[in-house]
């Protein structure tokens, strides 16, 4: 049984002078077998695979709190011991499986012994390594193509990021190969109900990895700016510590509602066919860079039952340029047949209007103003919720976080601003509140 603390945080307690005696005492071979040690002389406890008889290892981490090097070790200590040979990498999306498990700084790549390095053969979306092990990478967003594929062994990561819940689903009918098939799961948790699922499983055992166990390698920027921002916070102990919280007191909307209500996301195209009018809500950002607020661009839609239901099909929310932004929009416009674009104007009057139109002049357009604080104008929107007539077509992690953290005292240093939350607000207004949404959502328009 490995030492509580590893060797590598051992040895960051001592004085420099110490630490640099030990280990110029090391032989090249006992200094390169330290460095590919991971269980003696890097792991945590909280990053060590559990014992016991267990399908699936939950890691419930901080952000920074080493996540993706505890799933990168064990998927490379599985292959270079032949345990596992055909194994599934699954993240958000396509890109964070490339970026985040494969090629980034703690992924696959970067982990891999120097004698024992696997090929990433960007073309066919699998890694390979000498022994004839495999692991193949799949997106959160692409559930139907793990409908038919086998393996043995699955990493999932940032689980509670996935836009479709039913991939995970999707993994585990097809994790069947082999004599003890077994999923990790690293992410930083949110309360979805797919969370909620796999950590009160009977078969799943959980470990939970706070930031603070890894400040000796995080950069001081990184510490300041997260542990900062949070410490102290209800969203710290999300962040921070790796807890799943549940639902503030006094927040507009509940995730345990949003569950009520929602649709999967692969219903978006019949959805789609059975809306009477559609809307891309845009709160512009005043700034762009990495400390401005968000632009928030929710596509939202309704149909002419009675009453009317909303649907919110998809959330494009981010750090955007003005070109960017308006870009994203128009393109949103497009792709979903929308009637308007609904844009708020306060920060930016004609100009927000000048930006969508220098991409499209053509656009069908309509500018709102806020008149009212945030809070009062969510209020509306929110009693649709609770009225069971708006559904969500799919997950949004982001947007949901912004909705069930969204009180009249929010935080914004820990929260942010609610810019997805103003767009969703926005989008509903126009189409569902008051005599003017009443009375066009009965008629569909260009």
């Amino acid at each position: 049984m490995p030492p509580t603390k590893p060797l590598a945080l051992r040895l960051a307690d001592l004085p420099p002078e110490e630490r640099r005696r030990v280990i110029g005492r090391l032989s090249y071979e006992q200094a390169l077998a330290a460095l590919y040690d991971w269980e003696g002389t890097w792991a945590r406890p909280d990053q060590r695979e559990p014992e016991g008889d267990w399908r699936t290892w939950l890691l419930r981490s901080g952000r920074g709190a080493g996540k993706t090097r505890t799933g990168a070790e064990w998927v490379r200590g599985k292959v270079e011991r032949n345990v596992y040979g055909r194994i599934a990498l699954i993240a958000p999306t396509a890109a964070d499986c490339r970026d985040v498990i494969v090629e980034g700084e703690s992924g696959l790549l970067a982990t891999a012994r120097h004698d024992f390095r696997p090929s990433y053969i960007s073309s066919k979306r699998r890694v390979e390594w000498p022994n004839g092990a495999r692991a193949f990478l799949y997106s959160g967003e692409e559930p139907d193509r793990l409908r038919g594929p086998q393996h043995d062994a699955a990493w999932c990561d940032e689980l509670a990021s996935w836009r479709h819940p039913e991939t995970w689903d999707m993994m585990l009918l097809g994790l069947r190969l082999g004599r003890d098939p077994r999923a990790i799961v690293t992410t930083t948790p949110r309360p979805t109900r797919l969370v909620r699922r796999i950590a009160e499983a009977p078969t799943t055992v959980t470990t939970v990895a706070s930031t603070y166990a890894n400040l000796a390698f995080l950069a001081h920027q990184f510490i300041d700016d997260v542990v900062g921002t949070y410490a102290g916070t209800h969203l710290g102990r999300q962040e921070i510590y790796g807890e799943i919280i549940e639902d503030i007191i006094g927040a507009l909307w509940t995730r345990a509602a949003l569950d009520t209500t929602r649709l999967e996301a692969n219903e978006a195209e019949n959805v789609r066919a059975s809306l009477s009018r559609i809307a891309v809500a845009v709160d512009p950002a005043v700034t762009s860079g990495e400390a401005s607020d968000e632009t928030g661009i929710v596509v939202v839609g309704c149909n002419d039952s009675t009453p009317p239901h909303g649907y919110v099909l998809e959330d494009l929310s981010g750090r955007y340029t003005p070109d960017k932004w308006a870009r994203i929009a128009v393109e949103a416009f497009h792709r979903w047949g929308a009637d308007r674009v609904v844009a708020e104007v306060n920060n930016g009057g004609d100009l927000v209007e000048h930006t969508i139109r220098t991409v499209d002049p053509n656009i069908s357009y309509r500018k709102v103003t806020a008149s009212r604080g945030k809070w009062v104008r969510a209020e509306p929107v929110a009693a649709l919720y609770e009225q069971s007539r708006v559904h969500h077509v799919g997950l949004f992690g982001p947007l949901e976080d912004q909705m069930c953290n969204f009180t009249p005292d929010m935080d914004r240093k820990a929260f942010g601003s609610p810019d997805r939350v103003d767009a969703l607000v926005w989008g509903f207004t126009f189409l569902l509140i008051g005599k003017r949404g009443r009375r066009e959502a009965s008629s569909r328009t260009g």
